[in-house]
């Protein structure tokens, strides 16, 4: 399988990628993605969420697993399209689907997006799918990628496990992130166990967008929506007070429910577009004034691409700490200001976008390394073509 890459011809790469409840997982790998396909490998992107409008970008290879997403249990309980408990029915027909598309394409480079780090939800899919690749003969690289700062654990052992896998299955990790800004044992305590595996690309962003068709002074956007209702309602309320600070658009996100979405229809001032989804909008960022998000990685980078100022409202319920570590670097770097979520109200949301705004200009250079989508077809190509004949 790997003879035609070695050589540089378009080398075969399997992506897995699993969203359960936002939709920042998929943006980034879409990204990953789109930039191999335009470095001349041959892609197929294999999802497992709900569909998301707009991802991944058409003409893409797309093999699309039965969705599954969290139910009303948390992250412990999965669900189907439905709503309906998952079985091991249905976790046999989604096995047998990826095991299938695995020997159909014959990769020379699988890609897990996330595991063994996250996503033990799909261990029943995932692991069988390691011991058939370990199985290959030749065997395909097999790979992990990685957003720049993990959720704590909070189970002891998990982080032992993690690293056992990883040094039993995986050649390498794809750390997703600028090592400046914040590097993988700052939220894995065992990462010095897997050093020598571990690669950083920079930051993953799209590419750089075409101007937008109209301009907004504030842009509020809250992800998927499933938890950005109390930053809408407070960017909503703040709106209603600052009136002279232009035209504002609020994007709630495909997931925000119907009854949130009409309720905030109902209270939105005139000067305020509200939207469930923009296609554009990384195109609006780059008007944009102010940016009051939460701070998932992907809004963060797209931020840091637009170069506009940013409210960052960490999302921290339920022991999230991913996106409060971010945002503090952040704040730390004079680029954005931190808005905890349980300050979060329209008092407290006028204060931090005055502050934000009343900040001396942004660096006229992104201070972080933005191009993550690229790079990792550089570092890919790099490991293929240095790999020892004897696995060829």
């Amino acid at each position: 399988m790997t003879d035609a890459a070695a050589i540089g011809s378009r080398p075969r790469v399997l992506y897995y990628v699993q969203h359960l409840l936002g939709i920042g997982h998929l943006a980034r790998a879409s990204h990953i993605v789109q930039a191999l396909a335009e470095n001349d490998f041959e892609v197929t992107l294999v999802t497992g969420g709900m569909s998301v409008a707009g991802f991944p970008a058409g003409g893409m290879d797309h093999v699309t697993l039965p969705p599954i997403a969290v139910g009303d249990g948390g992250f412990s309980q999965l669900v189907d399209a439905d709503g309906n408990p998952v079985d091991d029915t249905f976790k046999a027909q989604r096995r047998e689907l990826l095991l299938a598309t695995y020997r159909d394409k014959r990769p020379d480079i699988v890609i897990l997006e996330a595991f063994p780090f996250g996503r033990r939800q799909v261990r029943f899919e995932l692991l069988p799918l390691i011991d058939a690749i370990e199985a290959t003969q030749p065997r395909p690289l097999l790979l992990t990628s990685l957003r720049d700062i993990l959720q704590e654990r909070a189970k002891p052992g998990r982080d032992e496990e993690t690293v056992d896998l990883v040094r039993r299955h995986f050649d390498h990790v794809l750390v997703h992130g600028d090592p400046d800004f914040v590097r993988l044992q700052d939220t894995f305590p065992l990462a010095r166990s897997i050093a020598d595996r571990v690669a950083y690309t920079g930051l993953v962003t799209g590419r750089p967008p075409a101007p937008p068709h109209e301009r907004f002074d504030i842009v509020v956007s809250a992800g998927g929506g499933a938890v950005g209702a109390g930053v809408i309602e407070a960017a909503l309320d703040a709106s209603i007070e600052l009136t002279d600070l232009g035209r504002w658009c609020i994007i709630t996100g495909p997931n925000l429910p119907q009854s949130d979405f009409d309720r905030f229809s109902a209270k939105a001032p005139g000067h305020v577009q509200l939207a469930r989804f923009r296609t554009d909008f990384r195109s609006l960022l780059t008007t944009a004034r102010l940016s009051i998000s939460q701070a998932g990685y992907n809004t963060v980078c797209d931020i840091q691409q637009a170069g506009c100022r940013s409210v960052l409202v960490p999302f921290a319920s339920g022991g999230e700490t991913e996106q409060t570590a971010r945002a503090e670097r952040l704040d730390r770097m004079g680029l954005a200001v931190v808005l905890p979520e349980n300050m979060l109200c329209g008092d407290t949301m006028v204060s931090a976008i005055e502050r934000a705004l009343g900040q001396v200009d942004l660096p006229d250079v992104p201070v972080l390394q933005l191009d993550g989508a690229n790079r990792t077809a550089e570092l890919l190509r790099d490991l293929l073509n240095k790999r020892p004949t004897s696995q060829l």
